[in-house]
């Protein structure tokens, strides 16, 4: 009976396990760290705010550009110097080194395991297998909405994972995957779970947010015992009226200029979803985005745009746009300052190009890297 109790007690006493935790790139990121830390809360796990406090540190990457890549070496280099445990996640943890070997492990030989992105069940196994995890708290421990990063009055709301696109600057779909839309009941449920929890704008995301449903052929799926199509229409028009009962927003991210995005408007005229839309444009001339393989009809951008205003006058529109695309001349640059005066983009994030790895492209026809004149006109 003594040995019992002594062991109960030791059992007891057991301090917590703590995973240090570092979510570095996008948004689509961003969510899979909070469904990381969720399943860690779900299972008993404490964070830690320092490595050195740590029993073991997962650092979730990014591999888009250079310099994202850079620093999450750095930051790998950083949680192994201070803790010596670290499990590597994200796209960084996809991307192929010299002779087509893991670039994390070639750099980082000592980590204990990598993953690439949306791999929260590899990354828990991982984490088992280092650091056993704690007894099962109650279920009411894990708030309905999971752990978030963001600030309690917003939160993102993944829709889907990968893209059909390759475009020629971009190795996203080479380490995230094409298309995958998740189940249109999930993502409302979830929506729900974020309103009741106190979120007051949810901000949809995913690579491609106009595409959502492509994958599926836009199947009709189920919430609350009512038919609903996975389709962006058919979603946006649910997420809105959900919003409107809790006094919330909801703010379309990554909307590729597709004719369909049209349908979106007259929800926003009515207040439904804010009068907002986020589209990576990226550049105007018609043989630049064609180099680019961008998808939409770029070259009738403007008279969307027109369309957009007539409908909702109210509508304001972000985008982004690349300087110094290899190949592209003085007259294109011209060109897309020109498409940016008439367009009147209410708010634009201008980049210099950033080449990426095995991007079949004419390299030495590109900008050169370090001059960034055409951003600063740009700005």
């Amino acid at each position: 009976m003594s040995d019992l109790a002594t062991n109960s007690t030791a059992s007891a006493a057991a301090p917590t396990p703590r995973i240090g935790f570092v979510s570095l790139g996008c948004p689509k990121a961003l969510t899979d760290s909070e469904l990381i830390l969720t399943q860690l809360s779900a299972e008993g796990y404490a964070t830690s705010k320092t490595f050195q406090g740590a029993d073991l540190v997962i650092v979730n990457t990014c591999g888009f550009i250079d310099d994202a890549v850079r620093e999450s070496l750095d930051t790998i280099g950083e949680a192994l110097a201070a803790n010596g445990k670290v499990i590597v996640t994200g796209c960084l943890g996809a991307k192929t080194g010299d002779g087509g070997g893991n670039l994390v492990r070639q750099m980082h030989p000592s980590v204990l395991a990598v993953t690439g992105p949306h791999a929260t069940q590899e990354v828990m196994d991982a984490v088992h297998l280092h650091v056993p995890k704690p007894h099962d708290p109650f279920i009411d421990l894990v708030p309905a909405a999971g752990i978030k990063l963001t600030p309690r009055h917003y939160a993102y709301l993944k829709i889907s994972e990968g893209c059909n696109h390759r475009c020629s600057f971009c190795i996203i779909p080479s380490m995230r995957g094409d298309l995958v839309s998740r189940p249109i009941g999930d993502v409302l449920n979830e929506a729900r779970a974020l309103f009741e929890g106190g979120v007051k704008e949810l901000l949809v995301i995913s690579q491609d947010t106009s595409a959502y449903g492509v994958d599926v052929k836009y199947r009709t799926g189920f919430w609350d015992g009512k038919p609903v199509k996975t389709k962006m229409l058919d979603l946006v028009a649910q997420l809105g009226e959900l919003a409107k009962q809790h006094g919330a927003w909801v703010r379309l991210h990554y909307v590729y200029p597709y004719p369909h995005v049209d349908e979106i408007l007259p929800l926003m005229a009515e207040g439904l979803v804010l009068p907002y839309l986020d589209v990576p444009f990226q550049h105007a001339h018609p043989d630049v985005l064609k180099r680019m393989k961008r998808p939409a009809s770029g070259e009738r951008n403007l008279e969307r745009l027109l369309k957009w205003r007539e409908a909702c006058p109210e509508i304001v529109v972000r985008s982004t746009f690349i300087a110094g695309f290899p190949g592209e001349t003085e007259a294109e640059f011209e060109y897309l300052l020109d498409f940016l005066k008439e367009a009147q983009i209410d708010r634009a994030g201008c980049f210099a190009y950033s080449p990426i790895d095995r991007r079949a492209l004419d390299l030495h026809r590109r900008l050169p890297w370090r001059d960034r004149s055409r951003v600063r006109v740009l700005a």
